[in-house]
C-alpha cells in the first residue's frame, strides 16, 4: 500500500516545536511520512519534562502540568524523513474520561514511569498497558524509565528506604517490559539528557514499521 501524502498537522505544534532547531537535519527536509507518538503514564513522572527536553535540548526550570498538549518535530532516522506528532497528556484520574479522545490513529506509545517510584512502574500493569491496548490494539510499545539519575541519589535511596522501597532496576523493568509485550525497554534522563534521543529514534523506527495485516478466518481455516 502506497503511504499517504503528508498534510500538515490540523494544530499547529506548540513555541516548544519551533525552538527544536537543533533536530533539524542540516539539508532541506522534506517529510516523507507522518506518524503519531503518544505518551501515556503517571503524572509527575516527568513525561512532559521528556518531550521539552527532546524538543528544546533544554530541561525547564518550572515544571507545568499538562492536560492535553501536542507538539511537531522532523526527525530523521534511516535517511527517512519523518514528521512526528507528539501527544502528551496528563495522567491524572480527573481526566480518565477525556483521555481516551486522543488515542485514535496513533503509531507509537511511550509508557513511561519514574525509576524513583515503584509505584509508577507497578501503574504500568494495573492501568496503562490495559488502557492503551484496548484504544490502540497492537500498536508498538516502548516501555520507558524516566528520571534515571535518581537510580543512585542517596537522598531518593534514604526516601524509598522510609518505605522499604528502592529505585526500579533495569532487570525489573526489562521483566516489566517483557510481560506487557512492549517492543523494548528503555531508560533515560531528561534531566542529564542522557538516553533521551535514543527513546525517539527508537520510538521513531517502531512508527515506521507497517502493522501486520489481520488474517482472514477463511486463509486460517483452509490457508
Amino acid at each position: 500500500m502506497e503511504e499517504e501524502p503528508v498534510k500538515p498537522l490540523e494544530q499547529e505544534g506548540s513555541s516548544l516545536a519551533e525552538q527544536a532547531s537543533w533536530l533539524q537535519p542540516a539539508k532541506p527536509f522534506k517529510a516523507e511520512f507522518r506518524r503519531k507518538l503518544m505518551v501515556a503514564g503517571d503524572g509527575a513522572v516527568g513525561k512532559s519534562t521528556l518531550l521539552i527536553v527532546f524538543l528544546t535540548d533544554k530541561f525547564p526550570e518550572v515544571w507545568v502540568p499538562s492536560v492535553f498538549e501536542n507538539y511537531a518535530a522532523d526527525v530523521e532516522v534511516d535517511g527517512k524523513c519523518v514528521e512526528l506528532a507528539l501527544w502528551d497528556h496528563t495522567g491524572l484520574e480527573d481526566y480518565d474520561r477525556l483521555r481516551p479522545l486522543s488515542y485514535p490513529d496513533t503509531h507509537v506509545v511511550l509508557i513511561c514511569f519514574a525509576i524513583d517510584s515503584p509505584d509508577s512502574l507497578d501503574n504500568v500493569q494495573e492501568k496503562w498497558i490495559s488502557e492503551v491496548r484496548h484504544f490502540c490494539g497492537n500498536t508498538p510499545i516502548v516501555l520507558v524509565g524516566l528520571k534515571k539519575e535518581l537510580c543512585e541519589d542517596r537522598k531518593t535511596l534514604e526516601e524509598l528506604a522510609k518505605t522499604s522501597q528502592r529505585p526500579v532496576s533495569r532487570e525489573e523493568g526489562e521483566a516489566v517490559a517483557q510481560k506487557i509485550g512492549a517492543a523494548k525497554y528503555l531508560e533515560a534522563s531528561a534531566l542529564t539528557r542522557e538516553g533521551v534521543m535514543e527513546v525517539f529514534e527508537t520510538a521513531t523506527r517502531l512508527a515506521l514499521i507497517p502493522p501486520k495485516k489481520k488474517q482472514s478466518r477463511f486463509r486460517k481455516l483452509f490457508g
